[in-house]
């Protein structure tokens, strides 16, 4: 089994704060012989003639000696972990939860801004001290 990554219960708990119900944890999916787990998978309610947003999230923590090669792991699990969702859950949005800090330095980078914008990222920003998701990004 797989470890939780160092904040999971931290964006766990935040998504909670924001109406989000998390219905996997973590989020199993399988292709032929290859199986994945997302951190989690959640869904709420957006309008009665809407019906259910759902998402799927990767919680990385960037505490490790290297952000970029943080940056490497989370981005290749990103980009397979899309391609696994069209697969089996189209209609569920993946997003790359990273801490604060993390966007406000490294996310920064033209590097980082050029992958985010070209493999089209969706980011999730979370405090992890106040336990708070502070931003979307699509």
């Amino acid at each position: 089994m797989a470890a939780k990554d160092f904040f999971h219960e931290i964006v766990k708990r935040g998504l909670e704060k924001y109406q989000w119900i998390v219905t996997d944890d973590p989020l199993e999916l399988e292709w032929e012989d290859v199986t994945v787990k997302i951190d989690l998978g959640a869904e709420r309610l957006i309008a009665a003639e809407r019906g259910e947003e759902k998402i799927a999230v990767e919680i990385k923590s960037f505490i490790g000696t290297s952000a970029i090669s943080d940056f490497h792991t989370a981005l290749g699990q990103f980009l397979n972990y899309r391609i696994m969702l069209e697969v089996n859950e189209p209609d569920r949005q993946l997003y790359l939860a990273v801490p604060l800090e993390a966007y406000q330095t490294f996310f920064q980078s033209s590097l980082a801004k050029t992958a985010i914008k070209r493999h089209q990222l969706k980011l999730i920003v979370y405090e992890p001290i106040m336990e708070e998701i502070v931003k979307w990004i699509n």
